[in-house]
This record gives C-alpha cells, structure tokens and sequence, in this order.
C-alpha cells in the first residue's frame, strides 16, 4: 500500500510539471510570431511605403505643412508616371525631396499660358484646381504667374525618361518650369494615403 502511495505521488508530480512546460512553448510561439510580424511590417514599410511630410505650400489647397503621406515606392517599378498624378521626387540640387503633380509625360509638349495648360494642343481639365482658380478669377488675378516653355527650358517636348511636374499652388511652387524636367529615376514614388492628421485621413486622388 505504501509502495502504491508513493508511486501515484510520482506520477501526479509529473503531471503537474507538463502544464508549465507546455505553456513556455506557446510563450515562445507567440514570441516568434510577433517577431516575424514586425519584421514584416518594417520590410513593407521601408521597401514598399515611405512615410512623407508636406512642407511648405506649393501643394495647396490640397495638401499642407505638416500633413503626413504614405508614398507607394513600388508602383513605378511596375509602370511609369501618368498625368495626374501626385508624386514624391529627389531634386539634387536643392538637397531634398519635392511633391508635385505629373501633367505631362515622356513625349507630350507643354504648355503653361497664365492659368491655362495644354498637353499636346489641348486644355488640362485642372479639377484639383478649379476652385483656387475661380476665387482668384473673381479678385480680378490670375492664379499662375509663371509660365513655360520660358528662358531657361525653352524646349516644351518632355524627354524620353522624364515627366514635367507643377505644384498645385501655381504662383508659390517651385516646379519643372524652374527646376527643369524630372528624371524617372528621381522619383521616390506616389503619394497615395494622407494618415495625419487624423481628422484628415484619405486616400489621395489621382
């Protein structure tokens, strides 16, 4: 009887052991888990998605300082730049990076008259705009005072491998009509998703 005892205690005190054991491996699991998730997300985040601050107002009305951007660093690796869009470039010469808005592309011909933009002999329907642009109209002012082809890049035919890019805010925006046409290879990539400030999170239109 005392043998029977002694051995059910033996058995039941490795019984309580497993437990603890197998609650350790599910810690660790979990662990694993959580680590391979950040891993993840920081390789999406710096090889897919760059995290872009707005600064200053060449982009206005429809972005400012301060604003937060998600750029999608992929898309054109797929394909190239199209008219519309909103992009985040490289400008070597000013030591920083510059968002703007695509009008033309490699073998358009542009021209900037006041606050009209033909692409190939014909008007840009500047939508993202036209409010600015009516305001100003109603003060009695033009909304652009630059314009392009001019001294400095006579030549309206954007180049095989480059786009031409204006800021929203034509007459505060330094752009293609002064920097020049943009390489491709500059582009950072397109600004789709604004996330802060929170009361302004969208998807950014094209």
């Amino acid at each position: 009887m005392q043998q029977d005892i002694q051995n059910d205690g033996v058995e039941l005190g490795e019984q309580d052991r497993k437990p603890p054991k197998k609650a350790k491996n599910e810690v660790v699991e979990w662990l694993k888990a959580i680590v391979i998730a950040l891993i993840l997300v920081a390789l999406i985040r710096w090889l897919l998605f760059k995290p872009f601050i707005v600064d200053g107002p060449s982009m206005q009305p429809n972005f400012h300082t301060g604003e937060r951007l998600i750029v999608n660093e992929i898309l054109y690796d797929i394909r190239s730049p199209q008219r519309g869009e909103v992009i985040v470039f490289h400008v070597p010469s000013e030591g920083k990076d510059f968002i703007k808005r695509v009008i033309a592309v490699a073998g358009d011909t542009v021209k900037v008259e006041g606050d009209t933009v033909t692409v190939n002999g014909k008007p840009v329907n500047e939508t993202y705009i036209q409010g600015a642009m009516d305001q100003k109209h109603k003060e009695g002012q033009l909304y652009n005072d630059k314009d392009f082809p001019n001294s400095a890049f006579p030549d309206g035919k954007v180049p095989e491998g480059h786009v031409f890019v204006m800021g929203d805010n034509r007459s505060d925006s330094t752009d293609s009509r002064m920097i020049g046409y943009v390489p491709l290879g500059d582009i950072v990539g397109r600004a789709d998703l604004i996330f802060w400030p929170v009361k302004d999170v969208h998807l950014i239109k094209h």
